[in-house]
C-alpha cells in the first residue's frame, strides 16, 4: 500500500486523545513509507492527520470541495492539494489515488465516506481494503451494526468481511495488506444474490 485515503472529523472534540489519535495515524503512515490522502482541511483530525504525516516528512495529498476551499479552511501545506467540484468528485479521487481506506473517528461526513468506500467494494467499483481504526471503542456499535446487518440477511456472506477493524494501526494495517478482494455483486450470478 502506497498511499492510503484517511476519513476523519473536521472538528476537534474536548478529549485530546482524538486530536492525539489522527496526529499519530499521520504520524504512523508516513514512518511506514505511506503517502495520506485526505479531505484537505487545516482543522480538527484532518488537520492533525496532515501534520502528523507532514512532520514525519511524509507524502499528504488534500482533496477538497471548492466550497470548502474558498471558506479558508483548505490546507495550503499538502504536498498535493486537488480543489474538486463537489463531495461526490472528492470521492471519486479519494478512490483514485489510494490503495485502501481508513477510517478513524469523526462525524457524519466521516459515515458518508465510510459506507460508499464499503458499498463501491461491495459493488465493484474498487477491490481496495477499506479499515475502520476502533481506537477507545469509538465504532464499537457501528461494528456489532455492521454485523447484525450480516445476520439478518442484508449483507451477502461473500461481502461480510470488506469492513476490517483493529484497534490500533499497526494490527489494522497488517489485516489490510493481507486483504483478499471478494466477489463483488457486478461479477455475481442472479442466484448469488
Amino acid at each position: 500500500m502506497n498511499r492510503l485515503a484517511v476519513y476523519c472529523g473536521s472538528a476537534s472534540p474536548e478529549d485530546p486523545r482524538y486530536i492525539q489519535l489522527a496526529y499519530d495515524v499521520g504520524a504512523g503512515l508516513a514512518e511506514r513509507g505511506i503517502g495520506v490522502v485526505y479531505g484537505g482541511g487545516r482543522l480538527g483530525l484532518m488537520g492533525a492527520v496532515a501534520r502528523g504525516a507532514l512532520e514525519a516528512d511524509g507524502e499528504v495529498i488534500g482533496v477538497i470541495p471548492d466550497a470548502l476551499a474558498n471558506s479558508e479552511v483548505a490546507n495550503h501545506d499538502c504536498t498535493e492539494l486537488y480543489t474538486v467540484g463537489g463531495m461526490h468528485e472528492r470521492k471519486q479521487r479519494f478512490t483514485d489515488l489510494s490503495d485502501g481506506f481508513v477510517t478513524i473517528p469523526g462525524g457524519v461526513g466521516t459515515m458518508d465516506e465510510l459506507w460508499e468506500a464499503m458499498s463501491w467494494a461491495q459493488l465493484g467499483y474498487h477491490q481496495k481494503p477499506v479499515g475502520l481504526l476502533n481506537a477507545f471503542g469509538f465504532y464499537d456499535d457501528l461494528i456489532a451494526f455492521n454485523r447484525r446487518m450480516a445476520k439478518v440477511g442484508f449483507v451477502r456472506p461473500a461481502h461480510q468481511n470488506i469492513l476490517i477493524a483493529d484497534d490500533n494501526l499497526g494490527g489494522l494495517l497488517k489485516k489490510m495488506a493481507s486483504y483478499e478482494a471478494h466477489t463483488p455483486i457486478f461479477q455475481m450470478k442472479a442466484d448469488d444474490l
